[in-house]
């Protein structure tokens, strides 16, 4: 699906409230990107300029792709058409702050959440003093950083405006408005960079909140939405109470939502379902007990069944997402998951192998353990974890065509 520029509209929104003008731009789907932005810093003429970058890289084990490349000549553009400082920020710069700053050549870059920090960093700006000093702020070259804090209070923070999505269709069957109600994962997934972008700690903003916002868009044409949420279910009180807050209103809306397989109760699925929920993406992984462990998930393939059986029940479509080759895995482990994954009768399945390593991961670790990288090796650029016991079997089965019974 297109992707609506979230959290570019978190900190423009901040940036606003902060007494700033703002020009927003999303390049995306912009035909000629070159033009589009000489044409909109020639007008506006911008004291900074600040750039969101999501994806590193596809993920891809066979053939990655590396999509930092199509960032640099954004910079390169950017120098060429104004003298303004130019600051990064964005999922893809939280995982590797430093090296993304390296490569790309910007001037320097806020890491995790930016509604607080970047409108400071342009209090400092304005005055002319250093911003290096503030939670979260790398500079390109220098050393020294202090950590930033997460936002106890999100609701304290602003959504989005307008201009956010003003180049997304409301009409078109592949517009999915975001929608985030949480931030944090508790959870320590062995190979999962999310708590470089969002903490460890849950944080939530009121359902009834998130249940008005949604309704303004409503009223702006959009009918399908998708919440953003990592796990919608963790906690279950948040997605429950956000359900009933957007039943009450009687929108006519459809949306998806993830699930963790963990504790999915009858209670929260009847709920989504009353809601509008229209499906579900489970990564579940694996469907063998031993791996879901070297993983370090928190539930067995029995809950991923059980999860599943209550979804169709409720008519709600079921997405699946199976990560082979990671520690542990064997041609066994493999032929399981593929048996388990057939006989939970999906809408869909995502095959994936090979696992991306992150650093600061039980993985990154794991691999270089097992030499499967050094402590030289650069991370930005991508580097898999891949079993030797099913290399290449694996990539020989699963492009042989894995197919989901009929």
């Amino acid at each position: 699906m297109p992707t609506i520029p979230l959290g570019l509209g978190f900190v423009a929104a901040a940036a606003r409230r902060a007494g700033h003008d703002v020009e927003f731009l999303d390049l995306m789907f912009k035909k000629d990107p070159k033009a589009a932005l000489n044409n909109r810093i020639g007008v506006f003429n911008p004291e900074v300029i600040g750039i969101s970058v999501r994806n590193i890289d596809d993920q891809n084990l066979e053939s990655p792709r590396f999509l930092l490349e199509n960032v640099r000549p954004l910079i390169e553009w950017c120098r060429a058409a104004s003298s303004a400082p130019i600051i990064l920020g964005g999922a893809c710069y939280s995982i590797f702050p430093d090296e993304a700053l390296e490569y790309l050549g910007a001037d320097m870059g806020v890491q995790g959440e930016g509604e607080t920090t970047f409108p400071a960093v342009l209090e400092r700006i304005a005055r002319g003093e250093d911003p290096a000093t503030l939670p979260g702020v790398h500079i390109r070259g220098r050393k020294g950083r202090l950590e930033q804090k997460s936002c106890a209070a999100l609701d304290a923070l602003p959504l989005p405006d307008d201009d956010a999505w003003a180049d997304a269709d409301p009409k078109s069957a592949d517009t999915w408005m975001p929608i985030e109600s949480r931030r944090g994962c508790p959870n320590f997934c062995s190979y999962c960079s999310t708590f470089r972008i969002q903490g460890r700690t849950v944080r939530t903003r009121s359902p009834r909140l998130i249940a008005r916002h949604v309704e303004r868009l409503v009223r702006r044409g959009f009918k399908q939405f998708y919440v953003v949420d990592n796990s919608f279910n963790i906690p279950e009180s948040q997605g429950l109470e956000l359900c009933n807050s957007l039943a009450d209103l009687c929108l006519d809306i459809k949306w998806r939502a993830i699930l963790y397989p963990h504790g999915v109760t009858e209670t929260l699925v009847t709920s989504m379902k009353r809601a509008g929920c229209f499906e579900v993406a489970m990564g579940f992984e694996s469907g063998c007990e031993r791996v879901l462990k070297e993983m370090n998930k928190h539930f067995v393939p029995e809950e991923v069944r059980r999860a599943c059986r209550m979804l169709a029940d409720n008519g709600i479509r079921r997405i699946g997402f199976l990560l082979l080759g990671g520690p542990g895995e064997t041609r066994e482990s493999v032929q399981e998951s593929l048996a388990f994954a057939d006989s939970l009768d999906l809408d869909g399945l995502r095959i994936t192998v090979g696992i991306r390593i992150y650093p600061g991961t039980q993985l990154a670790k794991r691999a270089l353990a097992e030499g499967m990288i050094t402590s030289e090796d650069e991370l930005l650029t991508p580097h898999f974890y891949l079993a030797p016991d099913v290399d290449p079997w694996i990539r020989q089965l699963v492009t042989a065509g894995f197919r989901l019974k009929e």
